[in-house]
């Protein structure tokens, strides 16, 4: 009863939204969701750089019970990567390398990967399979691995590539793990050293840098820690505890892919920094915000550490998100218009409102979200679904099982749980997504069709 009233608020809390102004509109927004425990975090926005919406929600220590401010310090999982890029971008401009030097230039251990270059590594278009996958079966778990375990663990196992270099696109962790070595070999300092030096140190950001805190714990004021939610116990815990996630242990001294911790007000100076060439010359600056290109011409939609997009209503983005057991990140940056979100989440199972925000900011009407039940299919129902699915070249859905549930992986992210409306039609929980599998005549399944935020992607099934 307790949750069917928040929910109820929460729907009459949207409506009211539309007689507000637009920060007004947010804050009911946001507010209705922590209510509704969807969110646990900081939320900022700004137009022009000027702040108009600026808010933490909820707890930075469950234990303690210290709430979140805005000074906040969170581990930004693949946000990190927009900083791993911008340090190669440095050291080219300084030139201690070139985007177009072989990778074995810097890490000879693996030369037997003959055409890989820096610039696929920054682009995802290298090939490389995933370290994560790898290590699960081959890495020593009573260890904490290290950029040195990865090199050393491919250069042992030589795995194979997943697709020739630059013939397609797809999210690579480990090619960016890679970048981190590459950017220790041509600076001769630590990872983190560079960064700070090259970066956080010249911009200001007090609050920012690359933080291991089980390899190399040290103590940091305002931490915010991230929590899973465990269904066992009903409450949030660290995931630490959980055996599924318990890779935040053991690949914690892993940086490249992620580690960069910050706060919103710095993520911010980092934003106002990319419009100025503080960093980089204008030449360089274009470049971070330009999409790479596959060897057949086809542009993707990736930069140096962001996604890029031409939108409709909202004009050229460049965004980037992070997950991690723990935390959910998300900044999203509107260079047309100059408008920038930022949202910092503690709770990996929050919900991500930035589209809503997006909706909000240019005054659209704000998604109306159906209810949807959900009925119970035999496993003999299920298995027709398993597969691999490909969205568009490099980016694939899988679909697994595990006993009676059925799961989908976007290439580089978690797998979540997805449920059944009626026999070919599911739906996720952790985000607003349908999935719609398509048979053909006799039955079999041939494709499926994602439906997300008003968009339609059509995939066809490969495996």
């Amino acid at each position: 009863m307790i949750k069917l009233k928040i929910t109820i608020a929460l729907l009459l809390m949207v409506e009211l939204t539309f007689g507000q102004d637009r920060v007004q509109k947010i804050d009911s927004l946001l507010h209705a969701m922590y209510a509704d425990k969807k969110i646990n975090g900081n939320f900022l926005i700004a137009e022009q750089g000027k702040v108009i919406y600026k808010k933490s929600f909820g707890l930075a220590n469950e234990e303690t019970k210290e709430p979140l401010n805005e000074n906040s310090i969170f581990e930004l999982a693949s946000v990190s990567k927009q900083f791993t890029a911008m340090a190669i971008a440095l050291l080219q401009e300084k030139g201690k390398l070139n985007l177009d030097d072989k990778m074995s230039k810097f890490i000879p251990e693996l030369a037997f990967y003959n055409n890989i270059t820096i610039k696929n590594l920054v682009y995802h278009t290298s090939g490389l399979p995933d370290y994560m996958e790898l290590m699960e079966t081959r890495f020593d778990k009573s260890k904490i691995a290290t950029n040195k375990d990865i090199v050393a663990l491919f250069a042992k196992e030589q795995p194979k590539l997943v697709f020739d270099t630059n013939t397609k696109w797809e999210y690579s962790n480990t090619g960016y793990a890679l970048l981190a070595t590459i950017i220790e070999k041509a600076s001769g300092m630590s990872y983190a050293d560079y960064l700070q030096k090259a970066i956080f140190t010249p911009l200001k950001m007090t609050n920012t840098f690359v933080y291991t805190r089980r390899f190399a714990p040290k103590k940091v004021t305002n931490y915010a820690y991230g929590y899973v939610y465990s269904e066992e116990l009903k409450k949030h815990i660290l995931p630490d505890d959980l055996p599924e996630t318990k890779m935040v242990v053991w690949m914690d001294g892993i940086v490249g892919d992620g580690t960069v911790n910050s706060t919103a007000n710095d993520l911010l100076l980092w934003d106002r920094a990319l419009y100025t060439n503080k960093l980089l010359s204008k030449s360089g600056m274009e470049q971070v915000f330009t999409a790479g290109t596959l060897a057949n011409g086809t542009a993707t939609k990736y930069g140096f550490g962001w996604m890029l997009d031409n939108h409709p209503d909202f004009g050229k983005t460049a965004n980037h998100g992070g997950g991690w057991p723990g935390y959910k990140t998300y900044i999203d940056r509107h260079l047309d218009n100059d408008k920038t979100i930022i949202m910092l989440l503690n709770h990996e199972d929050a919900k991500n409102p930035v589209n809503s925000i997006r909706n909000i900011l240019y005054n659209k009407p704000l998604p109306v979200k159906k209810e949807r039940k959900e009925i119970t299919l035999t496993n003999e129902q299920l298995q027709k679904f398993i597969g691999t699915y490909e969205l568009q070249p490099g980016f694939e859905m899988k679909i697994s099982t595990d006993k009676d549930q059925l799961f989908a992986q976007l290439t580089g992210q978690n797998a979540f749980p997805i449920f059944a409306e009626n026999e070919t039609q599911f739906f996720l929980k952790v985000v607003d997504a349908q999935i719609h599998f398509v048979p053909n005549e006799t039955g079999a399944i041939t494709g499926l069709v994602l439906l997300q935020n008003g968009n339609k992607i059509e995939a066809k099934r490969i495996q």
